[in-house]
């Protein structure tokens, strides 16, 4: 117990050393300093170039310093003031920092032409369990989601796991899209990753699920001490 206090005043130090630093910057130009901004494996890299192109117009003078990490990294590193904000899926509670929802992004389903599946305008979760799905490593929050949104594929994995099998995982949507593509399985995708015309246009289909969609809400979150408002609030309207 003793330890556990240490470390904790320990990290409320440092946090309110980094406070220190914003404050002072946002006493100059809220907007005319770096902002730290992180964001998780699978929003990251389909976020960040509109935000930037974006921000680039809005603040020309905030550069952002970029960090892609899983959830549990990044909240960490938000506690402790290394980052300023960061770009999670709900849900997601941490003591003293403020979360606000700023966009919903449906699922959808990545499929080679021929497959099975591709006559299908809409696919039902339940069909997915019997076929081979490509799912991201443990870890993975989108992973998470996706398992409790089509249940069927749980009871398969832990089938699998029962009879010696493994599953096919990928390190990135970016490799599942690419094994995809060599025709390996299916995988269930964000929309905002699904672009496939580096395939070709008829080698691969998205196909949206049937009603009701699944969809994660991705939010922005911030310590509730964070002196520098203006640029919280630049990031939120770089998005719409």
């Amino acid at each position: 117990p003793v330890g556990e206090r240490i470390i904790a005043q320990a990290r409320t130090v440092l946090q309110e050393s980094h406070n220190l630093i914003s404050l002072a910057e946002a006493g100059k130009d809220p907007l005319g300093s770096v902002l730290a901004v992180g964001a998780i494996y699978t929003v990251g890299p389909y976020l960040f170039p509109r935000l930037v192109t974006r921000l680039q117009k809005l603040a020309p003078q905030m550069p952002l310093y970029i960090d892609e990490s899983y959830t549990a990294n990044l909240r960490g590193k938000l506690a402790s003031g290394q980052l300023d904000a960061i770009f999670v899926a709900l849900p997601f509670t941490e003591p003293d920092v403020v979360t606000r929802g700023v966009y919903e992004e449906p699922f959808v389903v990545l499929i080679p032409e021929d497959h099975p599946l591709a006559g299908h305008a809409r696919i039902d979760p339940a069909e997915l369990a019997r076929h081979r799905v490509l799912l991201l490593g443990e870890g993975h929050c989108f992973r998470d989601q996706v398992l409790e949104a089509c249940p069927g594929l749980q009871q398969a994995i832990t089938d699998s796991y029962a009879r010696g099998l493994s599953v096919l995982e990928g390190s990135s949507l970016e490799t599942l899209k690419h094994m995809v593509a060599s025709g390996l399985g299916i995988t269930i995708l964000p929309k905002s990753a699904a672009d496939t015309a580096q395939y070709g246009r008829h080698h691969l289909l998205v196909k949206p699920f049937a009603e009701p969609v699944p969809q994660r809400t991705i939010a922005l979150a911030w310590r509730a001490s964070y002196p520098r408002h203006q640029a919280i609030d630049m990031l939120i309207d770089a998005l719409k």
